[in-house]
């Protein structure tokens, strides 16, 4: 579970990385090979972020309640 969770922090961390690169270049080079519009990238790249989170999220939330990791820290009452 640990390198699942550390793969999806590397990939929600490369997003954030893509959409910076996008944002940076800004309005260089409007068209990509074969004149497609690039506007959407950095959207892209920020949405998979967002939907990449919420994936880690909910998948944290199951393996708890499936019982596969268990809470350490604090007790919850003392």
């Amino acid at each position: 579970m640990k390198y699942l969770v550390i793969v999806a922090f590397v990939a929600i961390i490369g997003s954030l990385g893509a959409a910076l690169i996008y944002m940076m270049r800004g309005g260089q080079g409007d068209t990509a090979e074969g004149d497609v519009p690039r506007k959407n990238h950095m959207a892209r790249a920020l949405a998979f972020r967002v939907g990449f989170s919420i994936l880690l999220f909910v998948v944290v939330l199951i393996s708890y309640l499936m019982g596969w990791i268990q809470p350490t820290g604090l007790p919850l009452r003392g």
